[in-house]
């Protein structure tokens, strides 16, 4: 059996493989209200029906002003809940499990979707925008300054984040993710690069990680023992004055202590940077927190074929491989992976309407 198509527990949650779809924002909730659509239900149904163990949803903002774009996701009312069941009900009705991702986009949200033919940069207040948040009034790149978040806004923020959570067990979601990443408002804490602040949340490392160990704790203590969580991180800034991978280690040691189950690494995100992009870029940093921490780790990054995912498990690297792009290029890439390895149809994740097309029959 290829160590892609081992199943995998997680406190009591039993993934059926190690294939994994990554978050990738869908930027699709038209009516900028948060409720994800059906665009959402398909999405997400058809990558349970292609055979992932996981699928975790895009970034889900927990509060209005938390959101990247007004097309944004969210999971901060009722609403969307009962909006999400009913994609977590069709990711489970075919065989897979199911994450939220939760977030705030920190100083980088209030901004116009990547979409060909849209603006970009900051959506003015007038057009529908907001002011943006961060740990200090420093601006990305391009975008609008944030406001300087005082104390009584990190303390809604860390409520922001245990609520989102425990809609997201009325959801239905097997998993929490908890975004820090990417440059977003967790990430942004972290680093030295964006964090200026001169109070207990910033300065030395356990100043600009104690809002995201706080925020981990507490959602830890919301949300349901039986049921795993995870941190995605960018393990380094790629710049000398920023994050690193030695306090990403230092900081996964922590994680794991306050109750999280995996690290899913990713890298930059927080300020321009010269990024060598290539296959598996983000791998080693996967391999060094999983060695240096002790704890599970995802692999992302340019992985597109099923023997190089398969390589990063057998070598020790990661114990999930996350697809992403070619997860949008190939929904069911999990069934042509499996083929790929030797596995017949039989042993593979196809829906039982499926197998007619299976890949073995394809080639004979």
């Amino acid at each position: 059996m290829p160590q892609l198509f081992e199943p995998l527990t997680l406190r009591d949650v039993e993934f059926r493989n190690r294939i994994w779809l990554t978050p990738m924002c869908q930027y699709s909730c038209e009516a900028c209200d948060g409720i994800p659509t059906a665009w959402h239900f398909v999405h997400y149904a058809t990558r349970a029906v292609g055979g992932f163990g996981l699928v975790l949803t895009e970034a889900t903002a927990v509060a209005p002003e938390g959101r990247i774009s007004p097309q944004d996701a969210g999971l901060w009312n009722h609403d969307q809940v009962a909006a999400w069941r009913r994609v977590v009900d069709a990711v489970h009705a075919n065989g897979a499990k199911i994450g939220v991702q939760l977030a705030h986009a920190g100083r980088k949200a209030s901004t116009y979707r990547p979409f060909a033919g849209e603006p970009s940069g900051s959506v003015p207040v007038d057009a529908g925008g907001w002011e943006a948040l961060g740990p200090s009034a420093v601006a990305f790149d391009g975008y609008a300054t944030p406001r300087a978040m005082t104390l009584a806004d990190i303390d809604d923020v860390v409520d922001a984040f245990v609520d989102a959570a425990r809609r997201a067990d009325e959801a239905g979601f097997d998993v929490v993710e908890l975004h820090a990443a990417h440059g977003y408002l967790l990430h942004e804490f972290l680093s030295p690069a964006s964090n200026l602040r001169d109070d207990e949340y910033g300065g030395s490392f356990e100043n600009r990680a104690r809002l995201l160990l706080r925020i981990a704790t507490e959602v830890r203590a919301a949300w349901p023992e039986a049921k795993p969580l995870f941190v995605r991180v960018s393990a380094t800034d790629w710049a000398e004055t920023g994050w690193n991978i030695d306090e990403t280690v230092r900081l996964a040691r922590e994680l794991k202590s306050v109750g999280v189950d995996l690290v899913d690494t990713s890298t930059g995100g927080n300020v321009p940077a010269d990024i060598p992009v290539g296959p598996n870029y983000q791998v080693r940093f996967a391999s060094e927190i999983r060695r240096g921490a002790d704890i599970a780790t995802g692999a992302v990054g340019l992985i597109t074929e099923p023997a190089q995912a398969e390589a990063i498990l057998t070598e020790g690297d990661a114990d999930v491989v996350l697809i992403g792009r070619a997860g949008l290029r190939e929904p069911y890439w999990p069934l042509r992976a499996a083929a790929e390895l030797g596995l017949t149809w039989r042993e593979t994740p196809y829906p039982a309407q499926y197998t007619r097309g299976a890949w073995e029959h394809a080639r004979g």
